[in-house]
C-alpha cells in the first residue's frame, strides 16, 4: 500500500507539473516575444533578487510543516495541528511583512547599486506584496502535502499558471506595454497577482479541508514549541537555501558586467543572457520537471522507510531515483543535440538559440542525477552536508564565470561550462555521502546499457529526423519529441518494474 501510495502520488506531482511547466514555459515563450532578449536578460536580473528574499522568509518551510503535519495527522491529533498551522502563519507574516518594507523602501538602492539598472525599480515594488503571499502559501501547500492531499496544491498550481498567462497579455494588451522596462514591470506585476490568486485558493480549500478533519481532544501542546518543532527542521535548510541564493545570485549579477569587461556592450550582454539562460536553459530543463516532482515525494518516502529501518526499501528507492534521473537526462541531450536549432526556432521563433541549446545540452545528464542526489540526501536527514555541498559548488560556479566570462571566445557560455562542472562536482560529493552507508545498485554493465540504448534513439530520431525533415520543421520538432521522449518512457517502466519485482 505504501508503494502504490509513493507512486500514486508521484504520478500526481508528475502529471501537475508537467501541465504547470507547460503553462511555465507558454509564460516564458510570450515574456520572449513581447521583451525581446533584451527585456528578458533585465527579466533575469530580477529574479534572482525575489528568490534571495523569498528563500529567506520561508526557506525550508514546506518540508518543516509537512514532516509536522505528518505526524499529527497520522495520530488524528488534529487540534496540534491546527495549531501549528496558525502560529506558523502568524510568525511568517510578520516576518514576511518586515521583509518586503525593506525591499520597497529600498528598492532603488538595491536596483542602482546591485543590479545597477534603474529600470528594474518598479518591478522590485510590485512584487514585494507577492512575498507576504508566497510565504503564506507555503505553508498551506506544506499541509496539503502533510495530509497526503497532493491534489489541491496541484490544482492549484496549474490553476495558476494559466491565469498567468491570461493576466500579462491582459496587461500588455490593456495598458500598450512597449518598451523594456514597462513589460518588465508589467511581468512582475502579473507574478504578484498569480502569487495572490494561489493563495487565496489555497486558503479557501485549507479552510474547507480544517473542516472536514474536524477537531480532536488531544492535549493541546504550547504554540511557542510548536512554532520551534517547525522552526527546527526549517531554519538549517533556510540557511543553506540562503546561503547558496545569495552565492548565486552574485554570480547571475557578475556576469553582465564580465561581459561588459571583455568588450560586450551593456544591452548586447543582456540579451545574450537573455537568450543562453532564459531561453536555451528553459528547453534544457524542462523534463527535470519529472525529476523535480519525484524529489518532492521521494523526501518523506526515504524519512518513512528509514523510520521502519527497511534499509533494502531505501537503497532500492534511491537506485530507482537515480536511474530514473539519469535517463532523462540522456534523452534530453539525444534530442536537444539532433534538433536544437529547430528546437529554438519552434519555441521562440527565434534561429540564433541553436548553438546555445546544443553547448549547455551537455550538462543535462550530470544536472539530472545531480538534482536528484540532493533530494536522496535531504530524505536521508543529510541536511549538514547538503549544506556543505552546496556552499562548494556554488563558490565553484561564482569563480568559473567570473574567470571565464570575460574570455571573449567564451562569453556567455561560461553559464555552459560551470553548469557541467558544478553538476559533476555536487554528483561526486553526493554519491560519496551517499555510499558511505547504502549501496547503490548501478553497476558498470547496466551504465553501459543505458549509454547503448541513449546511442540507439539517437539513431532513430536520426533516421526520423531525415525522413520528415523536407516536411516541415515544426512537424519535424514535434516527431522527435514525441518519439523521443515515448521511447523513454517505455524504457522507463521497464527499468522501474525491474527494480520492484528485483
Amino acid at each position: 500500500m505504501k508503494r502504490d501510495r509513493f507512486l500514486k502520488n508521484s504520478l500526481i506531482m508528475i502529471f501537475s507539473n508537467l501541465i504547470t511547466g507547460i503553462f511555465g514555459f507558454v509564460f516564458s515563450i510570450i515574456l520572449s516575444r513581447n521583451m525581446g532578449a533584451e527585456g528578458i536578460g533585465l527579466y533575469g536580473l530580477i529574479m534572482p533578487i525575489y528568490d534571495l528574499f523569498i528563500c529567506l522568509i520561508c526557506g525550508g518551510i514546506i518540508p518543516a510543516i509537512s514532516r509536522r503535519s505528518a505526524i499529527y495527522y497520522s495520530k488524528n491529533d488534529f487540534r496540534n495541528l491546527n495549531r501549528t498551522i496558525d502560529v506558523s502563519l502568524i510568525f511568517d507574516c510578520i516576518l514576511a511583512i518586515v521583509v518586503a518594507v525593506f525591499v520597497f523602501s529600498y528598492a532603488n538602492f538595491i536596483s542602482t547599486y546591485i543590479i545597477k539598472d534603474t529600470r528594474t525599480i518598479q518591478a522590485l515594488q510590485i512584487i514585494c506584496p507577492a512575498m507576504i503571499f508566497i510565504s503564506l502559501s507555503s505553508i498551506f501547500k506544506g499541509y496539503f502535502y502533510g495530509v497526503s492531499d497532493i491534489k489541491v496544491p496541484a490544482l492549484i498550481d496549474v490553476s495558476e499558471k494559466f491565469i498567468r498567462i491570461i493576466i500579462f497579455v491582459s496587461i500588455i494588451t490593456v495598458f500598450n506595454l512597449k518598451t523594456v522596462k514597462s513589460t518588465v514591470t508589467g511581468a512582475y506585476m502579473t507574478l504578484t497577482l498569480g502569487e495572490l490568486i494561489s493563495f487565496i485558493l489555497l486558503y479557501i480549500f485549507y479552510k474547507r479541508k480544517k473542516a472536514k478533519l474536524g477537531f480532536s481532544y488531544t492535549a493541546s501542546e504550547d504554540k511557542l514549541q510548536l512554532l520551534f518543532d517547525v522552526l527546527i527542521i526549517s531554519f538549517p535548510l533556510c540557511i543553506t537555501d540562503f546561503i547558496t541564493m545569495v552565492l548565486s545570485t552574485t554570480s547571475t549579477l557578475i556576469v553582465p558586467r564580465r561581459l561588459i569587461s571583455s568588450g560586450i556592450e551593456y544591452n548586447t550582454a543582456l540579451s545574450m543572457i537573455g537568450k543562453f539562460n532564459g531561453m536555451a536553459m528553459n528547453i534544457i530543463f524542462f523534463p527535470m520537471i519529472i525529476v523535480n516532482s519525484i524529489s518532492t515525494i521521494l523526501i518523506p518516502d526515504l524519512s518513512e522507510k528509514l523510520s521502519k529501518k527497511d534499509y533494502w526499501q531505501v537503497e532500492n528507492r534511491i537506485a530507482q531515483v537515480i536511474k530514473i534521473a539519469f535517463i532523462l537526462g540522456m534523452t534530453t541531450l539525444v534530442i536537444c543535440s539532433i534538433i536544437p536549432n529547430i528546437l529554438g526556432s519552434m519555441l521562440y521563433s527565434r534561429n540564433d538559440l541553436g548553438s546555445y541549446i546544443h553547448f549547455c545540452t551537455l550538462a543535462a545528464p550530470l544536472a539530472y542525477v545531480s538534482s536528484a542526489s540532493y533530494a536522496i540526501l535531504n530524505g536521508l536527514g543529510k541536511q549538514n552536508i547538503i549544506l556543505k555541498n552546496s556552499l562548494i559548488v556554488s563558490f565553484e560556479e561564482l569563480i568559473i564565470l567570473y574567470l571565464l566570462t570575460p574570455i571573449k571566445q567564451i562569453n556567455v557560455y561560461s553559464y555552459g561550462i560551470s553548469l557541467i562542472l558544478t553538476s559533476g562536482t555536487g554528483l561526486i560529493m553526493n554519491l560519496y555521502e551517499i555510499r558511505k552507508i547504502y549501496f547503490i545498485d548501478f553497476s558498470k554493465y547496466e551504465f553501459s546499457i543505458y549509454i547503448l540504448a541513449s546511442i540507439l534513439l539517437y539513431l532513430i530520431l536520426y533516421t526520423i529526423k531525415n525522413f520528415v525533415s523536407y516536411r516541415s520543421a515544426t512537424l519535424e520538432g514535434i516527431t522527435i519529441l514525441f518519439t523521443g521522449f515515448l521511447c523513454t518512457l517505455i524504457f522507463l517502466i521497464s527499468v522501474v518494474r525491474k527494480r520492484r519485482f528485483s
